[in-house]
């Protein structure tokens, strides 16, 4: 079930800089700027998104983290915590124009091998998906929005 998700409203909110010929978008997680790049800009409207309407606390999520999947170090784009500290929400965030397809999907559950969580997102801005995951059944369910943070850790 795909999602429509508001996201525009917050690409007026985003921070950019230019130095020298480069623009720079300020990563409102990891408190710093980066080279803007289109992947970069949907990261950023997620998570100003997950913290202004979904009640998703700043110190319990994580950008770029790093992981291992199947021996090869890998870096999942956002990652978010229980208050117990434990992964339950994982969002692989796309540029606008990389389609949504099932190599995304694919990429999302790799990494997923590793992390367990139970609730995975795939996005590019103007498509985005939720699943809820049931790591034992090894199946999942599409949902109609990503759940609120209270519904997360409910």
């Amino acid at each position: 079930m795909q999602l429509e998700l508001p996201l525009l409203p917050y690409f007026d909110k985003i921070n950019t800089k230019y130095i020298g010929e480069k623009q720079y978008i300020y990563g409102c997680i990891r408190k710093k700027y980066f080279v803007w790049t289109p992947e970069e800009l949907i990261r950023q409207m997620i998570l100003l998104y997950l913290m202004e309407e979904k009640q998703y606390p700043a110190r319990y999520i994580r950008v770029e983290m790093g992981l291992k999947v199947n021996g090869l170090q890998k870096r999942s784009d956002i990652l978010v915590f229980n208050k117990g500290l434990e992964p339950i929400l994982l969002i692989e965030c796309k540029a606008s124009k990389v389609n949504i397809n099932q190599a995304v999907f694919e990429q999302a559950a790799r990494y997923n091998l590793t992390l367990k969580v139970p609730y995975l997102v795939v996005t590019n801005g103007p498509v985005s998906y939720c699943a809820q995951v049931d790591i034992i059944a090894e199946t999942h369910t599409f949902l109609s929005e990503i759940p609120d943070y209270n519904q997360l850790i409910g």
